[in-house]
Formats: structure tokens, sequence, C-alpha cells
């Protein structure tokens, strides 16, 4: 892996815990010597994890809607920025861009951005990591659905596990990592 895809709330929360999971995964991703892919906000979590990456001396490559970045939104000291037409632009070169994907806590959009990711992992159309950085417990309902959607027949476990979960970003790190070794069974089963 040499770059990852952070998906992230653009508002902070309301517990530093947020702010200090996204400062924890930055320094993780420099340690690991993989680029920050991220939406290009100057906001939230977005502005928190790409303005720590940069202090640190990592590469952060964001990718913004035109209209977006108009409302000035959009983050101008980055290493690399890519302005695109629309949102549907900007999820696919984010993809596109990137090894791996993890999110941290957000709203709607950070959802949105990891179930069309872990659709399309399960679906066979990547074959990257995906991670969810369940930092303050702000995923535990989330997770507890989808163990819902397994006991309930609409989610195999096989495919409920490809979602890799951790409250530690260098564990999540560490086990994105070894993704790809895990991935060759699972690959073979059916949707």
């Amino acid at each position: 892996m040499k770059s990852i895809c952070v998906y992230c709330g653009s508002a902070s929360g309301n517990s530093p815990d947020f702010r200090q999971a996204a400062l924890g995964l930055a320094s993780q991703l420099v340690q690991h010597k993989l680029e920050l892919v991220y939406g290009g906000g100057d906001v939230g979590l977005m502005k928190v994890i790409a303005d720590e990456v940069l202090h640190l001396g990592g590469h952060v490559t964001g990718v913004i809607p035109k209209a977006l970045m108009e409302r000035e939104v959009g983050h101008s000291n980055l290493s690399k920025l890519h302005i695109v037409a629309n949102m549907h632009e900007r999820k696919a070169l984010m993809a596109e861009l990137s090894d791996g994907f993890i999110a941290l806590p957000g709203g709607i959009g950070t959802l949105e951005e990891l179930f069309e990711m872990f659709t399309w992992l399960q679906l066979g159309f990547h074959h990257k990591p995906l991670g969810l950085l369940n930092a303050n417990g702000f995923y535990d309902h989330l997770l507890q659905f989808l163990e819902h959607a397994v006991l309930s027949g609409f989610l195999k476990p096989e495919h409920n596990a490809l979602l890799i979960k951790e409250t530690d970003p260098s564990l999540l790190i560490n086990r994105m990592q070894h993704f790809k070794e895990s991935i060759q069974f699972r690959s073979k089963s059916r949707y």
C-alpha cells in the first residue's frame, strides 16, 4: 500500500476523542509512509487529518468538486489538489488514487462513501482493504446493525468480515496491510 483514502466529517464532532483519532491516524499514515487521499476540505476532521499529515512531513492529495472549492471549503495548502466537476468524479478519482480506505467518524457523506466502497468490495469490483476506525465507540451502533443484518440473512458473515474494524489506528493499518493475503479465498465467495 502506498496511499490510503480517509473518509471523515466536515465537522469535528462534540468529543475531543474524534480529533485525537484523526491526529493518531495521521501519525500512523506518516510512520507507515502512506500518502493521504481525502476529500480536499479545510473544515472539520478533514482539516485536522490533512494538516497533521502535512505537519509531520507526509504527502496529502485532496479531491474536491468545483462547487465546494468556490464555497471556500477547499484546503489551499495540500501537496496536490484535484478540482473535479461533481461528487461522482470526486469519489471515482479518490478510489482510483487509493490503495485502501479508512472511515473516521463523520456524517451521512462519510457513511455513503464507506458503504459504496464496502458494496464494491463485496461484489469484487475492487480488492482494496476497507477499515473503520471506531473512535470513542462512534460506530458501535453501526457495527451492531451489521451484525443484525447478518442474523437477518441480508449480509453474509464473510462479507461483514471484509470490513476491518479497530479502535487503534496502528492495528488498523497493520491489519489492512495484510488484507491482500486474506482476500484471496474470500473473493471466490459469491455475493
